[in-house]
Protein backbone atom coordinates (compact mmCIF):
# COMPACT_ATOMS: atom_id res chain seq x y z
CA UNK A 1 0.00 0.00 0.00
CA UNK A 2 0.99 3.68 -0.35
CA UNK A 3 -0.29 6.82 0.01
CA UNK A 4 -2.29 9.35 -2.58
CA UNK A 5 -1.39 13.09 -2.57
CA UNK A 6 -4.81 14.37 -1.88
CA UNK A 7 -4.46 18.07 -0.88
CA UNK A 8 -1.55 21.02 -0.80
CA UNK A 9 -2.20 22.86 1.66
CA UNK A 10 -0.88 27.25 1.81
CA UNK A 11 -0.45 29.17 5.35
CA UNK A 12 -2.35 32.46 5.00
CA UNK A 13 -2.94 35.20 7.25
CA UNK A 14 -5.58 36.54 4.80
CA UNK A 15 -7.25 33.52 3.55
CA UNK A 16 -9.51 35.36 0.90
CA UNK A 17 -6.71 37.54 -0.50
CA UNK A 18 -4.53 34.84 -1.02
CA UNK A 19 -7.31 31.73 -2.29
CA UNK A 20 -8.48 34.51 -4.75
CA UNK A 21 -4.64 34.57 -6.05
CA UNK A 22 -4.63 31.47 -6.10
CA UNK A 23 -8.33 30.69 -7.84
CA UNK A 24 -7.20 33.26 -10.24
CA UNK A 25 -3.92 31.21 -11.19
CA UNK A 26 -4.74 27.87 -11.12
CA UNK A 27 -8.49 29.03 -12.56
CA UNK A 28 -10.53 26.96 -10.22
CA UNK A 29 -12.86 28.51 -8.37
CA UNK A 30 -12.98 29.31 -4.10
CA UNK A 31 -14.91 27.88 -2.12
CA UNK A 32 -15.13 28.57 1.71
CA UNK A 33 -15.95 25.61 3.95
CA UNK A 34 -18.33 25.91 7.09
CA UNK A 35 -16.59 23.73 9.31
CA UNK A 36 -13.05 25.30 8.94
CA UNK A 37 -10.64 28.44 8.44
CA UNK A 38 -9.35 27.52 4.96
CA UNK A 39 -11.06 28.18 1.43
CA UNK A 40 -11.26 25.14 -1.25
CA UNK A 41 -9.97 24.69 -4.19
CA UNK A 42 -11.17 21.99 -5.58
CA UNK A 43 -9.32 19.67 -8.40
CA UNK A 44 -11.31 19.92 -11.60
CA UNK A 45 -12.54 16.50 -13.25
CA UNK A 46 -8.66 14.40 -14.81
CA UNK A 47 -7.05 16.07 -11.44
CA UNK A 48 -6.90 14.62 -7.95
CA UNK A 49 -5.31 17.41 -5.49
CA UNK A 50 -7.46 19.91 -3.97
CA UNK A 51 -5.69 23.07 -2.71
CA UNK A 52 -6.65 24.49 0.19
CA UNK A 53 -5.82 27.88 1.72
CA UNK A 54 -5.80 27.44 5.38
CA UNK A 55 -5.81 30.52 8.22
CA UNK A 56 -2.35 30.60 10.55
CA UNK A 57 -1.84 33.40 13.10
CA UNK A 58 1.68 33.26 11.74
CA UNK A 59 3.38 35.45 9.13
CA UNK A 60 5.90 33.94 6.55
CA UNK A 61 9.51 33.78 7.77
CA UNK A 62 11.78 31.59 5.69
CA UNK A 63 11.57 30.58 2.31
CA UNK A 64 9.32 27.48 1.66
CA UNK A 65 10.76 23.60 2.19
CA UNK A 66 8.21 22.95 -0.93
CA UNK A 67 6.59 24.75 -3.61
CA UNK A 68 4.29 24.62 -6.50
CA UNK A 69 5.61 24.41 -10.26
CA UNK A 70 3.23 25.71 -12.88
CA UNK A 71 2.96 25.32 -16.61
CA UNK A 72 1.63 27.57 -18.72
CA UNK A 73 -1.58 26.79 -20.21
CA UNK A 74 -2.15 27.39 -24.35
CA UNK A 75 0.28 30.25 -24.40
CA UNK A 76 3.45 31.08 -23.79
CA UNK A 77 5.93 32.03 -20.39
CA UNK A 78 5.85 35.86 -20.90
CA UNK A 79 2.15 35.87 -21.37
CA UNK A 80 1.71 33.97 -17.98
CA UNK A 81 4.25 35.83 -16.35
CA UNK A 82 2.07 38.87 -17.00
CA UNK A 83 -1.17 37.25 -16.15
CA UNK A 84 0.18 36.16 -12.62
CA UNK A 85 2.01 39.66 -11.86
CA UNK A 86 -1.69 41.51 -12.52
CA UNK A 87 -3.14 38.66 -10.11
CA UNK A 88 -1.12 39.98 -7.44
CA UNK A 89 2.49 37.68 -7.76
CA UNK A 90 5.97 39.11 -7.57
CA UNK A 91 9.42 38.39 -9.14
CA UNK A 92 11.86 36.68 -6.04
CA UNK A 93 15.57 36.21 -6.77
CA UNK A 94 16.12 33.76 -4.20
CA UNK A 95 19.99 33.36 -6.05
CA UNK A 96 18.52 30.77 -8.71
CA UNK A 97 20.89 32.13 -11.45
CA UNK A 98 19.01 32.29 -14.84
CA UNK A 99 16.87 28.87 -15.00
CA UNK A 100 13.96 28.89 -17.81
CA UNK A 101 12.00 29.21 -14.98
CA UNK A 102 10.57 31.82 -12.72
CA UNK A 103 10.53 31.78 -9.20
CA UNK A 104 7.64 34.33 -8.05
CA UNK A 105 5.65 34.22 -4.26
CA UNK A 106 1.79 34.98 -3.94
CA UNK A 107 0.43 37.58 -2.35
CA UNK A 108 1.71 36.52 1.10
CA UNK A 109 4.78 35.59 -0.09
CA UNK A 110 4.53 31.89 -0.86
CA UNK A 111 7.14 30.96 -3.54
CA UNK A 112 6.21 28.85 -7.22
CA UNK A 113 7.89 28.99 -9.77
CA UNK A 114 6.25 29.68 -13.61
CA UNK A 115 8.14 27.44 -15.72
CA UNK A 116 8.64 27.36 -19.37
CA UNK A 117 7.12 24.18 -20.27
CA UNK A 118 3.57 24.80 -21.95
CA UNK A 119 1.14 22.94 -21.84
CA UNK A 120 -1.55 23.87 -24.83
CA UNK A 121 -4.78 23.32 -25.09
CA UNK A 122 -5.46 20.36 -26.85
CA UNK A 123 -2.83 18.82 -24.38
CA UNK A 124 -5.02 19.95 -21.54
CA UNK A 125 -8.41 18.84 -22.61
CA UNK A 126 -6.95 15.25 -23.34
CA UNK A 127 -5.90 15.26 -19.64
CA UNK A 128 -9.44 16.73 -18.59
CA UNK A 129 -11.43 14.33 -20.76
Amino acid sequence: MASRLTEIVIDANDVERVAAFWSGALGRPAERDDEGPYVVLRAPEGESVDVLVLEVPEGKVVKNRVHLDLSPLGVDQAEELARLRALGATALDIGQGSPSWIVLADPEGNEFCLLATRVDAHEAAAHEG
